[in-house]
């Protein structure tokens, strides 16, 4: 029944991977039946299995022809015309009359061999025919090379014919089908309208085959970058699954995103885009720098309905060449006004330290038996030139987005040890300073040799060092992680774990670690000593602390009531307001002075 050389091997994508589909790839086209005789389609049903077709729909019932093909939307219909109740002549005609069905393929099946009946249903929009009794051979071939067909005009409908990627029309359904679904998924669904010039310039300028090319491999790159930020599989570019990207004109494609969580998401999802695309193809001798911009609209926010989504990022995309200061842009004026003091605040976070702009400020660790100030906590801040001190909060989430974080915290660390060793030489003694260490720091397997080069350039003691951790970054690789406290520990610094009781909190793991100090989280200080829950947690921490050898600090004191609960329950250190908030060096420097002339 088969042959080698038809049906041709089509390159209409059916899958994730993007694959073409082969002749034994039409085998999973669906195929309905409409035959009054259950005989019949029982027939004709095992040829096509035999065959190897599985998506097989049947109706016995004419007058049930209708509703089962809009629900099913076959590939193709075998459709009777002799039949009782409603004639397949009445079935084609309402099909042909249906907007979602005129298109599906119908092969006629009649034991009528005049030209009469078969003119009139040529007329209805008959695609091809077959006599009864069916032929099992004729039969293989016609649904063969119909569905082949069918295939193709897929292709030609919903796919882009160098990139293969979906076509515009296609893309437009899947942004209304997101937007259907939006409230079922949650999120936000984001429209990235992306224009790359060279497109155009090439095809005007060098001959078509290389314009191609390089079309070909911007579509490549998208279609991995989607891959990767929906996740596997998630990348469908199908009739029958939403694709994630398209190819919308000569010099534009598009790719959606469903479930993000704001706006902040979406525009790092738009930088990376950017920073992908802009790498440089080689076509031949050349090298062309694509030059991408990108214009974004979102629901909610920027409407809900798909063609305003569609026309808001395109003019976005445009706005955003016409400018070129910035490489995309936001359809709304709020999130431009706000990406664009982002992306300015980002360039010049860049050289911040290396102009001297970045500070320390300190904040007091007390000893709660005491009084006395014991250690001091190392915040970063950010003398800006325009805007004034800021702090962590408006710098410190967008150096994690830069990929400056390890930086920033390798001279928070190098700046630590410094200001340690000056206040040994001011005659004030060991104070310890603790020292927040960000994920990447940890692991990017640096974070070692930092603090030996800052131990040996300060002289301080690396008993003085406080090295603060979170659970969460100990959690990805424990082993790795293990490895990295002993040689912190073997230098003779102290390990702390910061924020205890928010992340993963399991006496598994935390008796494994060398650690010396538990740090509880403000969030249960903050309702002491009235909530019985928090009084409780607080209670098992330090116990929990005591127990395994460690010291218990608390954070974010603000109140005696708080200090006073905290005392009792046995906690050993507090830092928070109710003492001093965070000082620059010599403010603290200042209050050590001053802590010294009361007990002398």
């Amino acid at each position: 029944m088969k042959n080698d050389f038809w049906p041709p091997t089509l390159s209409v994508p059916l899958d994730g991977d993007a694959e073409p589909v082969s002749r034994d790839g039409l085998l999973d086209s669906k195929v309905m039946m409409v035959d009054d005789e259950p005989l019949m389609t029982d027939l004709i049903g095992t040829y096509l299995e035999d065959e190897g077709y599985s998506n097989i729909v049947v109706t016995n019932d004419p007058r049930d022809a209708l509703a089962l093909l809009r629900r099913e939307d076959p590939d193709l219909l075998l459709l009777d015309l002799m039949m009782p109740n409603l004639s397949g002549f009445e079935v084609l005609e309402a099909i042909r009359a249906d907007r979602t069905l005129r298109y599906t393929p119908v092969v006629v099946l009649t034991a009528s061999t005049g030209a009469e009946a078969k003119l009139r249903a040529l007329r209805l929009g008959a695609t091809d025919f077959l006599s009864k009794p069916v032929d099992e051979s004729e039969l293989v071939l016609r649904v063969r090379n119909m569905l082949a067909f069918r295939q193709y005009h897929k292709q030609l409908v919903n796919f882009d014919r160098v990139t293969q990627l979906p076509n515009a029309p296609l893309f437009d359904r899947s942004l209304a089908t997101m937007l259907e679904r939006r409230e079922l998924i949650g999120g936000m669904v984001a429209v990235l309208s992306i224009q790359v010039s060279e497109c155009r310039r090439l095809s005007e300028s060098v001959d078509r085959a290389a314009a191609d090319d390089f079309v070909r491999a911007l579509a490549q790159r998208l279609e991995r970058f989607a891959r990767h930020e929906a996740g596997p599989g998630l990348l469908a570019i199908s009739v029958d699954r939403a694709p994630r990207v398209a190819r919308l004109g000569a010099d534009q494609f598009g790719l959606l995103l469903e479930g993000m969580a704001d706006a902040d998401a979406v525009e790092a999802t738009a930088q990376r885009l950017v920073r992908l695309l802009a790498n440089p193809i080689v076509l031949g001798l050349h090298e062309i720098v694509p030059h991408p911009w990108i214009g974004i609209s979102m629901c909610p926010g920027d409407g809900a309905d798909a063609n305003a989504l569609r026309r808001s990022a395109d003019l976005a995309a445009t706005h955003a060449g016409i400018r070129g200061a910035v490489p995309y842009q936001f359809s709304s004026p709020a999130l431009n006004q706000r990406s664009y003091e982002r992306l300015t605040l980002g360039s010049q976070l860049r050289g911040a330290a290396e102009r001297g702009e970045l500070v320390l400020h300190y904040q007091p660790k007390v000893d709660l038996r005491s009084g006395r100030i014991v250690g001091a906590e190392a915040l970063v801040r950010w003398q800006h030139p325009e805007h004034g001190l800021l702090p962590p909060g408006r710098f410190v989430p967008l150096a994690e987005e830069l990929g400056l974080i390890a930086r920033i915290g390798d001279w928070v660390i190098q700046q630590s040890c410094r200001d340690a060793a000056a206040w040994t030489s001011a005659g004030l003694g060991e104070l310890r300073v603790a020292i927040n260490v960000a994920k990447p720091q940890f692991t990017n397997g640096e974070l070692g040799g930092v603090l030996r080069r800052a131990i040996f350039d300060s002289g301080v003691s690396a008993k003085r060092l406080i090295i603060e951790l979170t659970e969460s970054m100990l959690m990805d690789d424990l082993e790795s992680g293990m490895a990295l406290m002993n040689d912190i520990k073997a230098l003779g610094a102290t390990l702390s774990i910061d924020d205890f009781g928010t992340g993963y909190s399991s006496l598994s793991y935390l008796k494994r670690l060398p650690l010396d100090e538990l740090k509880i989280d403000r969030s249960f200080v903050v309702d002491l000593p009235g909530q019985r829950a928090d009084l409780a947690v607080v209670r098992t921490i330090i116990e929990l602390g005591h127990s395994l050898g460690m010291s218990v600090t608390a954070e974010g004191v603000e109140t005696e009531q708080q200090r006073d609960c905290l005392a009792q329950l046995g906690c050993d250190v507090y830092q928070g307001f109710l003492f001093s908030r965070p000082l620059p060096s010599e403010g603290l420097v200042a209050l050590l002075r001053q802590e010294a002339a009361k007990v002398a």
